[in-house]
């Protein structure tokens, strides 16, 4: 599949918006709890890929997978961290705190990759990194106040497992050993399946949240994760950054109109910053280089 810059544009936003279902589908649930909803949609999403990476990669990318090094494994890894630090954040906490504390996965991405591969951190960089931190500690100061502070150090595994994930995958680049992203993410859902099936015995879910979880697994992680792939292609990093941002916004509006999920004062402020120093660091950045 071959997109122009316009097209690729569209289609990472379509993804954002797949993505920023999880929350308002993981509140229509009726009985599937905690370990179980991660176990369903990692089970799912791994159906899933096995069906979609055939048809973008062909039959020859599982071999590829067999034969993978040591990087592909540990972004298969961090991967399954992601998978499943996100749900059970969502049966922790709001959708909203999940959402803001994933949001700031570029930023800590800079200072992992500044402590692990001595890669320059720019003032604005630093000044984002500063104005989002603010931001965070206004929503974990509520947060402590209110007595709900586990979900939202759960929901920070998230950008900490991304930001090590893509410092994995960037040492290997610089070593001549590319990591191929999709089938690290089926490495991932695999791993996730395995480690929290355990967990989720005895299964309480129903049929009805089955099928809310199937549909999580192929419509919001399989089919966007894959697309944002080959978005990755055509779409500078700023973009892919900024445009990514959108789940932040669409997931809270989704909870908040489709679950009735109103986010709290402390949210919208501290998201605000953490979103305002984003947008302001990759601006500012994408000027530079321009």
């Amino acid at each position: 599949m071959k997109l122009t810059h316009t097209k690729a544009v569209f289609v990472m936003v379509a993804v954002t918006m797949m993505w920023s279902i999880a929350g308002v589908v993981t509140r229509h649930l009726e009985q599937a709890r905690s370990f179980e909803v991660t176990f369903w949609r990692s089970f799912f999403t791994v159906l899933s890929l096995l069906v979609l990476l055939p048809l973008f990669r062909g039959r020859e990318v599982f071999a590829r997978i067999r034969q993978g090094q040591w990087p592909l494994w540990l972004s298969g890894l961090c991967w399954s961290v992601m998978f499943t630090a996100f749900m059970v954040a969502l049966t922790l906490t709001s959708v909203a705190n999940t959402l803001v504390t994933m949001a700031l996965g570029p930023l800590l991405t800079a200072l992992i990759a500044w402590m692990a591969l001595g890669h320059r951190i720019p003032a604005r960089t630093w000044a984002a990194i500063v104005l989002a931190g603010a931001g965070i500690a206004h929503m974990y100061g509520a947060q402590i106040e209110a007595g709900r502070f586990a979900g939202t150090l759960v929901a920070l595994c998230v950008p900490v497992a991304g930001g090590i994930n893509w410092t994995i995958t960037q040492r290997a680049h610089a070593q001549g050993q590319g990591v191929d992203l999709v089938p690290a993410v089926l490495i991932g859902a695999v791993i996730s399946s395995v480690l929290t099936l355990p967990l989720a015995v005895p299964f309480e879910a129903s049929a009805h949240d089955i099928g809310l979880l199937a549909v999580l697994g192929l419509v919001q992680l399989a089919i966007p994760c894959t697309l944002a792939v080959l978005c990755a292609r055509v779409l500078k990093a700023p973009e892919i950054s900024l445009l990514a941002l959108l789940e932040v916004i669409f997931g809270i509006l989704l909870a908040w109109l489709g679950a009735g999920e109103v986010p709290r004062t402390s949210v919208l402020t501290g998201g605000a910053l953490v979103i305002s120093a984003l947008v302001m660091n990759e601006l500012i950045g994408w000027r530079q280089r321009a």
